[in-house]
């Protein structure tokens, strides 16, 4: 005689299995936050600036797409995962979010909402300008401004030393449908071990721009260029990955017949992390 196949179990049974996750969740993040206050006391981290680590951050949101599975939408998990990150990074070192909304005021609150929460001070602004000043005259504020557009060469005000810098480029996961998908760039000072390097971003300015000259720097580099009419040119923020190499930028450039005005390092950030619709993620 065959046994019969054991019963599934009650909703009240799931339930209290839920229950019973939940209440480890809760106890796993309050255990978090202890280990955040004796981090505090052993790096100081008020005293470095912003305890924002781009290196770091980056690194764990690709570790998070490369393991998760189920039917738990990516955009959930990794939206909780920036609350706990950007939250705790909050108590260490409080700091606001100058956001530059001259280029879309509900993308850009999306962005700064889904990356770092509620938890952190929004402070709106209507040009990156005032976005990255604001972050000069702080401890360790950040700037979110547009990665791909500029209506002015705000990264100019990057360029001297003791400036801040840029330091990453969200979103950390990239694909078709993220719900939070504006390209920005995040402005601050960090530790320089807390930086990341895979991607150097530049300050050009260049005489004798034009289309051409853009359509030969498009596969090497993302641009962004704001014509300079006084000189025949543009400023140019360039971000070009290490293994291309910024050499190989200004020799296109030349070879374009542009020149070279000036030229300097305005921050890094880490390379473009993108979900394919497959699932499978590629650098």
């Amino acid at each position: 005689m065959t046994k019969a196949p054991p019963a599934p179990p009650s909703l009240q049974e799931l339930r209290k299995e839920i229950d019973a996750i939940d209440e480890q969740v809760h106890g796993l993040l309050m255990r978090r936050g202890d280990i955040i206050d004796r981090l505090i006391s052993v790096k100081q981290t008020q005293e470095v600036g912003s305890a924002f680590r781009p290196a770091r951050e980056a690194d764990m949101m690709r570790r998070l797409a490369q393991r998760h599975r189920g039917i738990l939408p990516l955009d959930t998990v990794e939206s909780i995962w920036r609350v706990i990150i950007s939250t705790f990074t909050y108590v260490q070192a409080p700091f606001s979010l100058h956001a530059d909304l001259s280029l879309g005021e509900s993308a850009m609150r999306d962005s700064a909402r889904f990356h770092f929460g509620f938890t952190v001070p929004f402070v709106p602004h209507f040009s990156a300008q005032a976005a990255v000043e604001a972050v000069a005259n702080s401890k360790g504020d950040l700037a979110l401004v547009s990665a791909t557009s500029s209506r002015a060469p705000w990264w100019l005000a990057l360029e001297a030393d003791g400036a801040p810098k840029i330091i990453a480029r969200l979103p950390f996961i990239e694909r078709a449908d993220h719900p939070a998908a504006l390209p920005v760039f995040v402005v601050s000072r960090v530790a320089d071990d807390a930086r990341v390097t895979e991607v150097e971003t530049w300050s050009v300015r260049v005489s004798g721009w034009n289309a051409d000259t853009a359509r030969t720097l498009s596969p090497l580099a993302e641009i962004v260029a704001v014509p300079d009419a006084a000189f025949d040119g543009a400023a140019l923020l360039v971000s070009v990955t290490k293994d291309i190499g910024f050499e190989a930028i200004k020799t296109a450039l030349f070879e374009a017949g542009a020149s070279v005005r000036s030229t300097a390092l305005v921050g890094s950030h880490a390379t473009r992390y993108t979900m394919p619709s497959s699932g499978a993620a590629r650098p």
